[in-house]
């Protein structure tokens, strides 16, 4: 009895999860670290779910490896001890071996390779971009500019300790998203005004670089609603853990409403502040 009850709660539980998760979804998931997480986060987007592949691909590669040389340490140490083999060969060279060793790891690279450059190639351009969104970092904020709908400007910083409010997130909350609309693609440009900062959003697969003198491309999509955090990975000076980003998917109606009122702002001389919260 005790055991069917256990069972008829999971399934309760597992019922009440599936029927939660079309509600979650349609509210907006929220992509940021969890304590004691031990994964990858989970993908909201299509880079990073080209990542989770290849990482996949990797630890079954490297779980593989690791059993084999594990297993090959035990029989050594049982086969070739000093009491089961007192009179060790003195053989000093074995051809098939010498070219197994360097010939199956150059294969086990190659392997891994093929798909480590076709993913660096899929982040690299954007293909008929959606729109283009300019990120520029400074010590220590962002700032983003939206040339394709009236080239209108954001300056993003973090929420301090003592202003934050119930449920926003300490050194992940900036009073100012990036808004992207959702299932578009994004052309990001990165740049920087001092020193080399990172544009690091992990639930979305997206990493770049933002160096001074120098315009870097990628892209990022968002497949559902929600906000996404990230944080400059770059060592950047004092205030580098003060530099977090969220990104913020909304439907494209809303995206095209907040662009507006955006724009309106900007054209008549205020600053733009963002209406989406």
């Amino acid at each position: 009895m005790r055991i069917l009850k256990r069972l008829s709660a999971l399934a309760a539980g597992f019922a009440a999860t599936l029927l939660t998760v079309p509600c979650a979804m349609a509210q907006g998931v929220v992509g940021a670290p969890k304590g004691w997480e031990m994964g990858m986060q989970p993908a909201f987007g299509p880079l990073k779910e080209r990542a989770i592949e290849l990482h996949n691909l990797v630890l079954v590669i490297i779980t593989i490896i690791t059993l084999f040389v594990g297993a090959l340490l035990i029989w050594v140490m049982y086969r070739f001890n000093s009491r089961r083999n007192p009179n060790p060969s003195q053989n000093s060279h074995n051809t098939f071996l010498e070219i197994a060793w360097t010939v199956v790891p150059v294969l086990i690279l190659v392997i891994i390779a093929i798909p480590s450059f076709r993913l660096i190639y899929f982040q690299d351009r954007t293909p008929d971009p959606d729109m283009t969104v300019k990120v520029t970092g400074h010590q220590w904020y962002w700032s983003y500019n939206y040339p394709d709908q009236g080239g209108f400007d954001l300056d993003s910083r973090y929420i301090m300790d003592d202003d934050l409010k119930p449920g926003q997130k300490r050194l992940l909350d900036v009073d100012n998203q990036m808004i992207i609309p959702v299932g578009k693609k994004v052309r990001i440009l990165t740049a920087s005004t001092d020193v080399i900062h990172s544009f690091f959003i992990p639930s979305l697969g997206l990493q770049r670089y933002a160096i001074p003198g120098r315009t870097i491309e990628t892209w990022v999509e968002a497949s559902v609603p929600g906000v996404f955090y990230g944080q400059c990975n770059q060592i950047c000076g004092e205030n580098h853990s003060r530099m977090p980003i969220a990104i913020k998917a909304v439907p494209q109606n809303e995206f095209d409403t907040w662009a507006q009122q955006q724009k309106k702002a900007a054209d008549a001389g205020k600053t733009p502040k963002l209406a989406l919260q």
